[in-house]
């Protein structure tokens, strides 16, 4: 009688196998000759690697990235923490979390307070993130939030950002409610995920039990219309129920996956 075939060692076009993978992006049953994974698993292991460094490292140039004419549709005010540079910015979580003090002056003196809805972006862990997903987000959450007869402050650009920026803007604008659009540390998964972190009156002294968080924005996890949705959804929550952090609820449609085929 045959021996089964391990299914790690299956051919890679293997039904099962394809089933597996159609439903998660994880690294399951990767092909191995003996004791080391084929040079095909390595190859794409260090690519991974290699993007998610890079998106790390990576500076965002609004003008470049996004381009002249998004930045003058938007109105973006660039600014910068505390961080004087990347380096410092990796060392140094803390420097992330508050503005610079030409900083700070720049958002006193150029963004409008008491602001319905306050949008912030900040490079975070990935400036991909950043780049890739902004301009697709941005539209929508103006569009739902103006839709709702809420005021928007001026679009807010953070350099060497970290989330406890949030805190620092809301003590300059007074925001109903604020939410960062940051980078996700990346990981061999995607170097392109967001996240967006809102609060309501952020001030100092609050945490990230003080916040709720709308992660994984990118095209194989939350697309930016549903996070947009989301978004939105929490900061009206928060609105009418003065507050953030656990005690508003996402209240979310399950989606139902329809099962894999497994073949017999």
């Amino acid at each position: 009688m045959t021996e089964p075939q391990p299914l790690a060692a299956a051919p890679a076009d293997h039904p099962l196998l394809a089933a597996i993978r159609a439903r998660t992006p994880a690294r399951l049953m990767l092909a191995r000759l003996g004791g080391s994974f084929t040079t095909r698993v390595q190859v794409g292991l260090r690519q991974d690697h290699a993007a998610a460094m890079d998106a790390v490292w990576r500076d965002v140039v609004p003008q470049a990235d996004w381009g002249a004419a998004f930045c003058s549709q938007w109105g973006v005010l660039e600014t910068s923490s505390a961080a004087a540079t990347k380096e410092e910015y990796i060392r140094r979580p803390d420097l992330g979390r508050v503005l610079s003090a030409a900083a700070a002056a720049d958002v006193a003196a150029g963004c409008r307070a008491g602001a319905d809805l306050q949008i912030v972006i900040g490079d975070g862990l990935s400036a991909n993130a950043a780049v890739l997903q902004v301009p697709a987000l941005l539209p929508l959450l103006a569009e739902s939030a103006r839709t709702r007869g809420w005021s928007l402050g001026r679009l807010i650009f953070v350099r060497h950002c970290r989330v406890g920026i949030l805190n620092a803007i809301g003590e300059i604008l007074g925001p109903r409610v604020a939410v960062l659009l940051i980078g996700e540390r990346p990981g061999l998964q995607t170097a392109e995920s967001l996240s967006a972190y809102l609060a309501f009156q952020p001030a100092p002294g609050q945490t990230d039990a003080q916040r709720n968080v709308v992660s994984n924005i990118h095209a194989a996890g939350t697309p930016p219309a549903r996070a947009a949705e989301r978004i939105v959804a929490l900061a009206a929550d928060m609105m009418r129920c003065s507050t953030s952090g656990p005690a508003i609820k996402e209240r979310l449609v399950p989606q139902v996956a329809a099962p894999p085929v497994i073949p017999t």
